[in-house]
């Protein structure tokens, strides 16, 4: 069975960092797209970054309002995704998922192209 746990959430002063880990167990993702997503209260789940194989070098992508901020990485023999958040605001308050695709490969920005999901972590940002 494959699980997805997230940990490193929590609430930090506007202008903090801290980093979310997500680790994997039941398969190896080494190949596969992960991405992060977030949720605020009230909107839909949106975009914070990805982490791909593009001509067999590892890519990211991120979401405007996170690029020069936020850092994706992966640690494949953890099987382990991180998220680097630096320079936190207000606005970053929200539950982070951490996903992950099956086979489909590629940037994948979109929620309904990941097959798995980790259950969540809460990051609140005070001002």
């Amino acid at each position: 069975q494959v699980q997805l746990v997230e940990s490193g959430g929590g609430t930090v002063q506007a202008g903090g960092s801290l980093r979310l880990s997500c680790t994997a167990s039941g398969r190896t993702f080494s190949t596969s797209t992960m991405g992060w997503f977030r949720r605020a209260p009230g909107k839909e789940r949106e975009f914070v970054a990805a982490i791909y194989i593009f001509w067999s070098a590892s890519s990211t992508d991120y979401a405007d309002s996170v690029k020069d901020r936020f850092t994706i990485s992966r640690d494949n023999a953890k099987n382990t995704l991180y998220l680097q958040m630096n320079r936190l605001k207000p606005e970053d308050t929200a539950e982070y998922f951490c996903a992950a695709s099956g086979g489909r490969t590629g940037r994948l920005p979109a929620p309904h192209e990941y097959a798995y999901w980790g259950q969540g972590t809460q990051v609140t940002v005070s001002s």
